[in-house]
């Protein structure tokens, strides 16, 4: 009798001394977290996260109060060109084969590159032209040219004597030409708009916002661009070697990205 009380005594000592008190814990009790920031948060799946990453368009607007984040670009004749009343004034003189530009610092891909212009009387028959354009390189270039346009050009538009022509041209890749007529003394809004299609340029060239041509290009963003503003004496654009002074006025350049 005394050896069995003694096993058992023995038996519930050995079993209150296995029970320790990290088992006797309640299950159903939920664990509160505590504020520390020095804690690492448990990662989280990005493609799956509701927050998305957007990466913000560029609006890119160069008012004429000075050139800054511009560069002269002539090729001939003296960089005839001021600032003044927050116009760029952009000229080519008389007898002469001038070729007056500036050009941005940057490049740029695809967007919508818009110029505000004013574009004058220009003298009749004369081989001036302003000049709105991108250039990579001569066969890598987008260009709006205003002049007043050989006689059988105007003769072809219907040209009326208070307009000018306007060229939209691809250089190349491929080359190709839009021809208009605009009213001389106005401002305009001249725009060309590039989008991706297939991986290639797609080119829209707008006049106070309106379409006026377009031309899917056969190169892509490898060919990043500068943008120019120009005032140029060119032979394709008149009858003869100008007989006056020609100028426009630039008030702003912008590059808005898609």
């Amino acid at each position: 009798m005394k050896a069995t009380a003694k096993i058992l005594c023995l038996t519930l000592a050995l079993i209150l001394f296995s029970c320790t008190n990290e088992e006797i814990i309640d299950e159903s009790t939920t664990p509160v977290s505590t504020n520390n920031e020095s804690a690492t948060p448990e990662p989280t799946n990005s493609k799956t996260s509701s927050q998305k990453i957007i990466s913000p368009s560029t609006l890119k607007t160069w008012h004429f109060d000075n050139l800054n984040e511009w560069v002269d670009a002539t090729q001939v004749g003296a960089p005839n060109y001021f600032i003044e009343n927050g116009n760029l004034n952009i000229y080519t003189l008389a007898n002469t084969y001038d070729r007056t530009k500036i050009k941005s610092v940057d490049s740029y891909t695809t967007g919508t590159y818009t110029w505000r212009v004013y574009v004058p009387q220009m003298g009749v028959g004369d081989q001036a032209s302003i000049g709105a354009f991108l250039y990579n390189n001569d066969t890598h270039e987008l260009d709006f040219e205003i002049g007043y346009g050989k006689q059988s050009e105007r003769e072809s538009l219907n040209a009326l004597d208070d307009e000018l022509i306007v060229y939209m041209t691809s250089q190349a890749n491929p080359a190709q030409t839009h021809r208009k007529t605009i009213k001389r003394g106005q401002w305009y809004n001249l725009s060309i708009q590039l989008t991706l299609v297939n991986r290639n340029y797609f080119a829209k060239w707008k006049i106070n916002n309106e379409v006026v041509g377009s031309t899917q290009l056969s190169y892509g963003t490898k060919f990043k661009f500068n943008i120019f503003c120009s005032m140029e004496n060119l032979t394709f654009i008149g009858d003869h070697i100008p007989n006056s002074n020609n100028y426009a006025l630039f008030d702003f350049v912008e590059y808005a990205s898609n």
